[in-house]
């Protein structure tokens, strides 16, 4: 613990496993590395300590699914993407169903239980080809869970086919639709919004879509790309909003943040590090007190720190990614394994299992 005796009710109350403020959390991003990270640990052993029949504490989960992007035209044009192309570019495609189902086959054959779906904001496609391909994939390979379509995709969805998402989500559910994956939240300030995807869902619209689909029963996870233009008061006004949206619905099985990656974007800025990540990470797991579950990002800063991660608050390794499209376009080309998950998460003296989307163990 800190020798600042200013801060040592603050960090007591840390240890405690007490909520904190948004100035307070202020107070803790500013604590030597180690210190915040070894709140944030003791954080995860409170918060897992009752999960798995007592276990908790000894368990690090990851997953095996597939990230398949349905198409890469986009009228959005965000300004941190490297990913999305015009409809009028050489590259440009929209998946077909038998595309889809050697993607599906192939995650199936590893030992994969979930596809996480998510494409550009297309000008075209139609409602009816969305329900067609989720009812495609589910009558076809009914024990795959559909983590699909992100807010943003949503509220794209609702100006171009002119229906509320409150209709929107049931059509998608009973097509298909499992759970829907936190994409799209970036930083939840509108200031930083309008700067980096002025045509994107603002924070309310995607904060939304999520109490909505919350509300009709069904599960999301929660993210946040950071490193670009935000300060450090908005990402902590991120975690608060999805905080208090959690309070409201308990419907978050998740929380995972990543850096941004520059190379091949429009929107130019210093690369975060390791360092920054971790402080981030930990800072997390503290204010984000009603979320069950912390995942590790290892996809932008690599496995080793990743790992480390697990020691800063995280209490899952994420997914293998079978395939990643979005990303690896922005200059980060880091691959996994279940062996190499496994090994890393035995190296820290915890039992590695593998987990569904609602953290349920599978082995």
């Amino acid at each position: 613990m800190s020798c600042d005796t200013s801060n040592e009710s603050l960090l007591q109350r840390v240890w405690d496993g007490e909520r904190i403020t948004s100035a307070e959390a202020r107070v803790l991003y500013d604590l030597p590395l180690y210190e915040l990270g070894f709140l944030a640990n003791r954080r995860r052993l409170l918060a897992k300590k009752d999960a798995y029949q007592g276990r908790g504490n000894e368990i690090i989960t990851y997953q095996i699914d597939r990230n398949i992007n349905y198409t890469n035209v986009c009228c959005v044009g965000c300004k941190f993407c490297a990913f999305y192309r015009t409809e009028k570019d050489p590259d440009a495609y929209v998946i077909t169903f038998d595309q889809m189902d050697q993607k599906i086959e192939e995650t199936l054959a590893l030992g994969g239980s979930q596809i996480l779906l998510q494409g550009g904001h297309h000008p075209k496609l139609t409602l009816q080809w969305y329900l067609d391909l989720l009812n495609h994939i589910k009558t076809k390979y009914p024990q795959v869970n559909i983590h699909g379509f992100s807010p943003s995709e949503f509220i794209h969805f609702s100006k171009v086919f002119k229906r509320p998402v409150e209709e929107l989500i049931p059509m998608f559910v009973k097509a298909g639709l499992g759970s829907i994956p936190g994409g799209g939240a970036e930083i939840l300030s509108d200031r930083v919004r309008q700067k980096v995807a002025p045509r994107k869902a603002k924070t309310d619209e995607w904060l939304g879509v999520m109490d909505i689909a919350h509300r009709q029963g069904l599960n999301t996870s929660a993210t946040m790309m950071f490193g670009h233009v935000e300060t450090v008061e908005e990402r902590i006004e991120h975690l608060e909003r999805v905080r208090a949206q959690q309070d409201k619905t308990h419907g978050f099985t998740a929380f995972i943040a990543w850096t941004y990656q520059a190379e091949n974007t429009q929107l130019k800025a210093p690369m975060v590090g390791g360092h920054e990540y971790l402080r981030m990470q930990a800072l997390n797991r503290i204010y984000l007190d009603n979320f069950p579950n912390i995942q590790s990002s290892w996809v932008t800063q690599g496995p080793l720190i990743g790992q480390t991660a697990l020691q800063f608050g995280a209490n899952d390794l994420g997914s293998i990614m079978i395939e990643e499209n979005v990303v690896s376009q922005a200059g980060a080309s880091f691959r996994m394994e279940v062996a190499d998950m496994e090994h890393l998460i035995r190296q820290l003296g915890y039992e590695p299992h593998k987990r569904d989307n609602w953290y349920h163990l599978l082995n």
